[in-house]
């Protein structure tokens, strides 16, 4: 196999990997001299899914599904395979800061991230007495403004005698009640303190110490004032409400599921606070949101040489379509991503040498399928083309099309069309 590195035909594929992908380096120099708005953006992200789509059902879907010997089956099993391969990996990368890539991928992450907090917030909510009295939608209003809190070994919350003006949760942790310069209690995750900071104004009666370090979530009294001014009804059933009706909300699942409901119908935001927040949580990202934009780029770039292994399927030649529409989509994948990451306060060449890496790794991928695919038989030529075309419609659907939309709105139909019918014009002419 080592000599066919070097064929004629394996160099050639490594050539058109590049042409594809120097729409890469190109798109992040225009993102970042222009600084295009989001509309700008979104149109040619659309654009280009557009072009992708069509250069996916007329390059790799139709021809696998007309070759003899390959057929449905083989191309369905390598789609759902790529498909989610795909999935699985962008998740592991997600987690590691990979979602850091693009603006997509951001919201999406930050958006669960937020979701399965506030769940976690609902069920210490839960164990809290006062706040179990109160009707679920007004509950569900205050969970988007409780906050987190982090404080380190020995530090205090709160002194004895500081004025009340908050409500907290330990999430992690375990923190000492401490009255008249002694230890009263030790609180632990899923306690509470400072409830009567609600109802009332009075003093603290007791320092609250961290004895490790740990992680609160904290609600603010002027919130819940806000609240009770709006509702007179709130502040009677507060006083009204008894000891065991408390106790039997705390103790019923029923409360914390309702309280989930109404949060489920709020919408919930990606403000700029918490991209900055991400960023700064997974600052050793970089390896990790390069292997992201590989991932999105590998089943593109092994492509390229699989179809210009002309003994296979009847491909004597490369696809123009199939280049144009990479590079067409390549292009504001590469735009949109290093406005995103200059946002983030990345250097100007760092991006650009993640963007040229990527560009020559795209060639090197180019010419490793065409190395393989020079001995494929139609089956397995037809398995990998479903799997990269699993792959990128996967990514298509959860990257491209979403952040464009995000942006853009409805222009994204109409760019989205004219991306795919100019992908159809390029095989028209070569046709």
């Amino acid at each position: 196999m080592f000599e066919k590195l070097f064929t004629g035909e394996s160099i050639d594929s490594f050539w058109f990997g590049i042409i594809s992908a120097v729409s890469l380096p190109i798109g992040a120099v225009v993102g970042i001299a222009l600084k295009p708005g989001k509309k700008v953006v979104a149109a040619v992200m659309a654009f280009g899914a557009g072009s992708l789509l069509a250069a996916l059902t007329l390059e790799l879907v139709s021809p696998a599904l007309e070759q003899e010997g390959a057929g449905y089956y083989p191309l369905a099993i390598g789609a759902v395979t790529g498909g989610a391969m795909f999935v699985l990996l962008n998740h592991i990368l997600n987690g590691k800061g990979g979602f850091l890539r693009k603006p997509a991928t951001i919201v999406r992450y930050l958006l669960r991230t937020k979701k399965e907090r506030i769940h976690n917030i609902i069920n210490k909510l839960s164990n809290v007495e006062i706040l179990c009295a109160l009707p679920t939608s007004e509950i569900a209003s205050l969970v988007p403004n409780i906050a987190g809190v982090k404080v380190k070994a020995g530090q205090e919350v709160f002194m004895q005698g500081d004025k009340a003006d908050a409500l907290y949760l330990i999430d992690e942790g375990e923190l000492e009640v401490i009255r008249d310069d002694a230890v009263i209690a030790v609180l632990k995750p899923g306690d509470s303190f400072g409830e009567m900071a609600i109802l009332s104004g009075e003093p603290r009666n007791a320092t609250i110490r961290a004895k490790v370090a740990a992680k609160l979530w904290c609600l603010l009294k002027s919130d819940f004032e806000q609240l009770k001014d709006k509702s007179p009804a709130l502040v009677r059933a507060l006083q009204s409400l008894s000891d065991k009706r408390c106790e039997e909300n705390r103790n019923n699942s029923a409360w914390r599921d309702e309280v989930q409901r109404e949060v489920d119908t709020m919408d919930i935001a990606v403000t700029d606070n918490d991209v900055v927040e991400a960023s700064e949580g997974h600052g050793g990202a970089a390896f990790a949101i390069w292997l992201g934009i590989a991932l999105d780029g590998i089943p593109e770039s092994a492509v390229i040489g699989a179809s210009i292994a002309s003994s296979i399927g009847g491909h004597t030649a490369i696809s123009w379509a199939l280049i144009v529409g990479l590079f067409l989509s390549n292009f504001p994948e590469a735009m949109s991503s290093a406005v995103g990451m200059r946002r983030q306060k990345s250097s100007i060449s760092k991006i650009m040498g993640m963007w040229i890496s990527l560009m020559l790794l795209t060639g090197i991928g180019a010419l490793l399928g065409n190395v393989y695919f020079q001995e494929a038989s139609p089956f397995m030529f037809a398995l990998f083309e479903g799997c990269a075309a699993g792959a990128m419609l996967v990514m298509i659907s959860e990257t491209m099309l979403p952040e464009a939309y995000q942006q853009g709105g409805s222009i994204v139909g109409m760019s989205t069309l004219f991306g795919f019918l100019t992908a159809l014009f390029v095989k028209h002419l070569g046709a």
